[in-house]
């Protein structure tokens, strides 16, 4: 087997979690009490049943009594969000064991996440993780799901992930970060997390997709008309894309793509790790009946702004590497000519030392969407990970955020209280203004 572990950490992490877990058991036919729906019935509606069998065990644990429990550890330092899940719909879906909380938040402070209230929950976390690991005959990796803004998500992240290096220094980490967004902010104080989080994490992740919430907000808002987009809007389209990508882990397909196959294709270099998402066709329930686009509308979608999970332009760097994950009714021969109708036109430009750069993955399984949901139920869909030089932008954005407030050492006093030095916060800066750098590099060396 190929074990996939995932960890959900501080709201967002949870949340997002909460919908991935959720269109799971939808597109493998497990009910919220982890039972699978009958075989039967069941093989009627999915002709890909008969491959479904043993693949989705990547994520799910059978127990003794035939339950199917998530390979995943939801953990946060306060009980609110997690105690949503102990009390929600998929309450018997996990063993109690599987979400941890502590008693008082991060307060969206790094330092607290990481030093002061972090410390005293590692240990147990860890032990978890430890007991999940265990249950896996051939762990092939971990899935972090977090926020780069908030307390636990930047502070208690990048403790766990240097426990996690230690102990599972062969395993692939991967991890999907909700970005601070260019002009929405749920924390003054993002830029700081951020920054300290990235400068602290970015030795032990193997890949990071990013996605950022004006993104999302604007694409719910545009493109399924919802008029004022929640977090469970937002998540259910995380949800989609999540499901994207992991579909060749959970389902048998003819071009499967491994969990490692996603770094070997997507990273050129060991910090070079964070790819953008896009995600096509993005349509909303209600005209789900007028329209079914063909590949090579739902390929060349995956090039348009509005259909990208961050804010920043392609068309202002160029393509190191491009991942194409298909799923539903494609086939490769339509895939091809997509693309070589995207290598057509001069918009879509790679480094000159990776000139053919696509990878494609191809799912037979169709996309799912949860009933009574705002997306339309589709036969095919792609999802983009690309990685691109203009991705910059995004960091120079927040870089630029940083200075503003540390010129005026504002907010400061909070970290120091927790135990922080202020070398710590020039340290994480030198490296993200190194990061800018290699990023420029990168697309100029010939």
């Amino acid at each position: 087997m190929r074990e996939c572990l995932s960890i959900h950490i501080g709201q967002a992490g949870i949340q997002i979690g909460d919908a991935c877990w959720e269109l799971y058991c939808l597109e493998h036919g497990i009910q919220p009490d982890g039972i699978l729906l009958d075989s039967k019935q069941h093989q009627l509606e999915n002709a890909n049943m008969e491959h479904m069998s043993t693949s989705f065990n990547t994520f799910f644990c059978e127990t003794r009594a035939g339950n199917h429990v998530p390979r995943a550890l939801f953990m946060d330092l306060e009980p609110t969000v997690i105690d949503g899940i102990r009390t929600g719909k998929y309450r018997s879906l996990f063993h109690p064991e599987q979400l941890v909380s502590g008693k008082e938040d991060a307060a969206n402070n790094y330092a607290r996440g990481r030093y002061s209230v972090g410390s005293e929950i590692i240990d147990l976390v860890l032990e978890r993780i430890r007991k999940l690991a265990e249950q896996c005959s051939g762990l092939q990796g971990f899935l972090i799901f977090r926020s780069f803004g908030g307390g636990t998500g930047s502070g208690f992240t990048s403790l766990l992930m240097e426990q996690l290096s230690a102990e599972y220094s062969r395993k692939t980490k991967l991890e999907f970060a909700v970005y601070p967004a260019p002009r929405i902010s749920t924390a003054v104080v993002e830029p700081y997390n951020s920054i300290l989080t990235t400068h602290s994490t970015i030795e032990h992740l193997d890949c990071a997709f990013m996605v950022d919430n004006e993104a999302l907000y604007d694409i719910c808002h545009h493109k399924l008309g919802v008029e004022r987009p929640s977090y469970a809007n937002i998540n259910r389209l995380i949800g989609q894309v999540v499901s994207s990508i992991t579909a060749s882990l959970r389902f048998e397909g003819p071009l499967n793509v491994d969990l490692i196959e996603f770094q070997t294709n997507l990273v050129p270099y060991p910090r070079i790790h964070f790819p953008m998402t896009t995600f096509a066709p993005i349509i909303s329930a209600e005209k789900t009946y007028h329209v079914q686009p063909s590949v090579s509308d739902i390929t060349a979608a995956c090039f348009e702004l509005s259909n990208q999970l961050v804010k920043c332009n392609p068309q202002l760097g160029k393509y190191m590497a491009c991942c194409l994950l298909y799923r539903g009714d494609v086939i490769p021969k339509d895939v091809n000519a997509a693309i070589a109708a995207v290598k057509s036109r001069n918009s879509v430009q790679f480094v000159d030392w990776c000139p053919t750069g696509f990878k494609v993955g191809v799912n037979n399984h169709p996309p799912e969407v949860m009933p009574g949901g705002d997306l339309a139920k589709l036969r095919r869909a792609v999802c983009m990970l690309s990685n691109t030089t203009a991705i910059v932008e995004a960091w120079a954005r927040l870089d630029h955020k940083f200075d503003l407030m540390y010129a005026k050492r504002a907010f400061l006093h909070w970290y120091i209280q927790e135990g922080m030095e202020q070398g710590e916060f020039s340290e994480a800066r030198e490296d993200l203004a190194a990061l800018e750098k290699d990023y420029e590099e990168v697309g100029h060396s010939s």
